[in-house]
């Protein structure tokens, strides 16, 4: 008896907050927030339900820290841009790329807009936005766009994960989609029409970037000399 209740001490003393919320991660990446129950977490980290429970209150707050922690990792080129825009475009993209890799973040960060991940996202965006010279009645305004632009982009691949179950699925969607477009009568939606051609095959990253950029501009524009600025 002795024996064995110093190996479940030894067990508790490994568990910390870092390993649940890493090995959490794992599965996320693997399976998705379906899969992640505190019944697999424990058997993962070969450990009881209880222990886990010591470390982490329920699954959305380990939801909320499994995203905090990737969003924290996803900084680490911001700090040596040389302009408030390009800041602003590697924190923007560094989102994009982190739910690119894991589309579960996508419907985390869309689901929790108050959780600390987005906070800091926008305590990140919300000094460059200071050091661009943005007066300070339009800082708040200014920082909720840019944020909003990028948890819509969370929420729209959080629905694509549910729309397309495999990899390849996304271009025959889109295809699908186009074939819808093209049917509907072109001098009611002629705009819709005239893209249904391009929606298959256009770029992701390439459309997200095109909005920060027409949002970055408006910024610009805000900004006494923000010729000089650049």
């Amino acid at each position: 008896m002795k024996s064995t209740g110093m190996g479940s001490k030894r067990r508790r003393d490994a568990l910390t907050h870092e390993r649940i919320v890493t090995t959490a991660i794992a599965i996320l990446d693997a399976q998705g927030e379906q899969a992640l129950t505190f019944r697999a977490l424990a058997e993962r980290l070969e450990t009881g339900s209880g222990a886990i429970y010591w470390h982490v209150r329920d699954k959305q707050t380990l939801l909320a820290d499994a995203a905090d922690l990737i969003i924290a990792a996803a900084w680490n080129e911001v700090d040596t841009a040389p302009h408030p825009q390009t800041a602003i475009r590697r924190i923007a993209l560094g989102v994009f790329d982190a739910i690119l890799a894991r589309p579960w973040l996508g419907g985390q960060l869309a689901a929790n807009p108050w959780q600390y991940a987005v906070l800091r996202i926008l305590e990140a965006i919300g000094r460059q936005i200071q050091a661009l010279g943005v007066p300070h009645e339009a800082q708040f305004n200014t920082a909720t766009a840019l944020i909003s632009f990028i948890l819509g982009l969370a929420g729209q691949f959080a629905a694509g994960v549910r729309l397309c179950t495999e990899p390849g699925d996304r271009t025959m969607f889109l295809k699908n989609v186009a074939a819808q477009w093209n049917e509907l009568a072109p001098d009611l939606h002629p705009f819709v029409t005239g893209l249904a051609s391009e929606l298959p095959q256009h770029d992701d990253r390439e459309q997200f970037l095109a909005g920060v950029n027409l949002i970055l501009s408006g910024i610009e524009a805000q900004v006494p000399n923000h010729s000089e600025s650049m």
